[in-house]
């Protein structure tokens, strides 16, 4: 019985809020609440802006993440929470969708102008434009002339020879007019006394059509403009005059969308002449209203969307200059960025009934997959290596961090992220990785590459792409991926790997320091003050082609990078300086890897390889990897790593 009350609670509870925001009044009451608060009259796009920065701004260096600090340096790139749970790696598109807004908002021209947002399929057009009309939705009712069927702002009723007295008592500026319907109820129905027209609370509502207008393509050959702007109900027209308001059905997308949004889905589909309308409501805020009703007044945002070949095709016809020279466009690429790429598919996959286990290190190779499609090769480096980089990581060449402006790199390139495999390509190698492991339940980045070259074998590609992608699988991925294993099983062997690793680098920074400085090392033990051990730091150094000469300049290098980082009040460890951090890294995996190769590739081990083998199959399982997926990439380790 306690829970059927508390189902009961949760709906009274529901019920009551809604209730709490509705309200009833006449436009007199109306004016008392605009006159308290001048907000609740603002137009379409400062509502949106207002909707868009009410949860809250951020900077994008705002973070602890060393490798977003290093991406984005001194840019001055804000983050903004309404969309920042749902979109990775387009933080500039979606600044420059914001830009918009806020500009539109301060009633310039671009409140005059059509958002369009440009990009390939699959990047994210659609849910950006979904995100914001659930933010409507979501937001306070907005107050409409009852009975309206364009839920128009009450402020209109206000006759023009009186606004500019009222805008002085209410603190607004009044702009529009009431539409047919309206006026014809106001002069029959209440003998224009505006005063006492009911004024009600109304709430966004996509599915109840209102303040949110969607146009889907229409056939070019069937094109109707009511549509957009409404028509004439024929039924009617026994009982009225073609002249009389009550024939109106102003029910078009741009009715639906006033005082909101109206979204154009794939928008260039229409003929041009279809557009006009589109254009008229966003220039000039006004439709055409069915038969001969006059011009009426709309207060929306248009946002449209398609693909980059419409676009080209749309821009390249010279007769539609009129139509270009009023849109705002934004392009929306793919991600380029890896570990954003990979919350993507993270973020998918919560959202879905998928219930499998993801071995580590699958979402990040199936990404690294889909980023090197979109990224245009270069001259300044391999395009793993931009991959790297436009991750925000350092990459050591040499036993050096390798010097490449991320910014230049962006700015050679033409296209970058508007083409390559799409994040629902990479959904359905992620479903056929695991209907080929029902039995498993597992994916893990074997079967998923496995996928991935099956799909691309498959795919209507041009014979160039097709030979390219598979030569990332089967080449360039399968090299990254035995890296990654390597260290993984390396990790798993050796005890307590980062407490070695750490003390490693302590061992190392305490005679390079003394190197340097040319004094002695105190023993942790024995106290005793010893010469800096040249044979350990070369060790260490010869992992990364540190050798000869080259041995000093380095020792320099690690000493003066970590105490100006120290000075910064950043916490050193061995991960602070990259080059050392994969030297050691390397270190410890050498000193593993015979064992290891031995053990793993055994057929039959005595009991001191039995235990040590359990020992890292029972870490490899501490480390997120399943009992399937530990088999599967011990063997596929066994085939391909350490070959003898």
């Amino acid at each position: 019985m306690s829970e059927v009350n508390s189902f009961e609670q949760v709906i009274r509870e529901d019920r009551a809020a809604r209730e709490s925001k509705q309200w009833r009044g006449t436009l007199l009451d109306y004016l008392e609440k605009v006159k308290e608060n001048p907000t609740i009259a603002k137009l379409s796009h400062a509502r949106l802006y207002d909707i868009i920065i009410s949860t809250g701004v951020r900077g994008v260096l705002d973070t602890d993440d060393p490798r977003t600090r290093r991406l984005y340096k001194d840019d001055p790139v804000r983050v903004y929470n309404f969309f920042a749970d749902e979109f990775f790696g387009i933080e500039r598109t979606i600044a420059q969708i914001v830009r918009y807004f806020h500009s539109a908002s301060l009633r310039g021209e671009e409140s005059r102008q059509v958002l369009y947002l440009m990009g390939p399929v699959g990047s994210g057009k659609s849910s950006l434009v979904e995100r914001i009309q659930r933010g409507l939705e979501q937001s306070d009712p907005i107050y409409v002339v009852e009975g309206c069927p364009m839920n128009e702002e009450p402020l209109h009723l206000i006759p023009r020879h009186l606004r500019k007295e009222f805008e002085k008592m209410l603190g607004v500026q009044i702009e529009g007019d009431l539409c047919p319907v309206c006026r014809y109820r106001l002069r029959e129905e209440l003998n224009a006394q505006y005063e006492k027209v009911p004024v009600v609370t109304r709430s966004f509502s996509k599915r109840n059509r209102v303040g949110i207008g969607v146009v889907p393509p229409v056939d070019p050959n069937n094109q109707d403009t009511s549509v957009l702007i409404g028509s004439a109900d024929i039924s009617k027209l026994d009982q009225y005059s073609e002249g009389d308001p009550r024939v109106l059905e102003l029910n078009g997308a741009l009715n639906v969308g006033n005082r909101g949004m109206v979204e154009f889905i794939e928008v260039f589909k229409n003929e041009t002449e279809y557009l006009h309308a589109m254009i008229t409501a966003t220039q000039e805020k006004v439709i055409p209203a069915p038969g001969r009703h006059g011009m009426v007044y709309v207060d929306t945002c248009i946002v449209a969307h398609s693909n980059e070949a419409e676009w080209q095709k749309f821009k390249a016809d010279h007769t539609n200059e009129a139509i270009l020279d009023r849109i705002v466009v934004v392009k929306v690429p793919y991600n380029l960025r890896l570990s954003e790429e990979v919350k993507i598919y993270q973020k998918i996959i919560r959202n879905s009934n998928f219930r499998a286990h993801v071995a580590p290190h699958t979402l990040e190779l199936a990404s690294m997959f889909a980023i090197l499609s979109r990224l245009e090769p270069t001259s300044k480096c391999d395009l793993m290596t931009k991959l790297k980089l436009y991750n925000g990581e350092e990459v050591v060449e040499k036993g050096r961090t390798k010097k490449v402006d991320v910014q230049e790199l962006r700015e050679d390139t033409k296209r970058e992220g508007m083409f390559g495999i799409s994040t629902r390509f990479i959904m359905k190698a992620l479903d056929n990785a695991l209907s080929d492991n029902v039995q498993g339940n597992c994916i893990n980045p074997i079967n998923v590459r496995e996928a991935l070259i099956s799909m691309v074998r498959e795919a209507d590609l041009s014979d160039d792409t097709r030979k390219q992608y598979l030569e990332m699988l089967q080449d360039t991925l399968h090299k990254a991926y035995l890296e990654i294993l390597e260290k993984e099983i390396t990790r798993a062997f050796v005890y307590s790997y980062q407490e070695q690793a750490e003390a490693l680098f302590q061992n190392y920074l305490d005679h390079a320091e003394a190197y340097v400085n040319r004094t002695k090392v105190r023993d942790r033990n024995t106290k005793e003050e010893l010469p800096p051990d040249e044979s350990f730091l070369k060790s260490i150094e010869e992992q990364i082609a540190i050798i000869g000469s080259a041995a000093d300049g380095f020792r320099q290098e690690v000493i003066a990078y970590l105490w100006a980082a120290s000075r910064r009040g950043e916490r050193i460890g061995y991960r602070s300086y990259e080059p050392l951090k994969e030297a050691i890294e390397k270190k410890l995996m050498t000193s593993v890897r015979d064992i290891s190769r031995i053990i793993t590739k055994a057929r039959t081990r005595d009991q001191e390889q039995t235990e040590k083998y359990n020992a890292m199959v029972h870490n490899l399982l501490d480390s997120g990897y399943c009992e399937s997926c530990v088999d599967v990439v011990l063997k596929y380790a066994a085939n391909n790593l350490w070959r003898d």
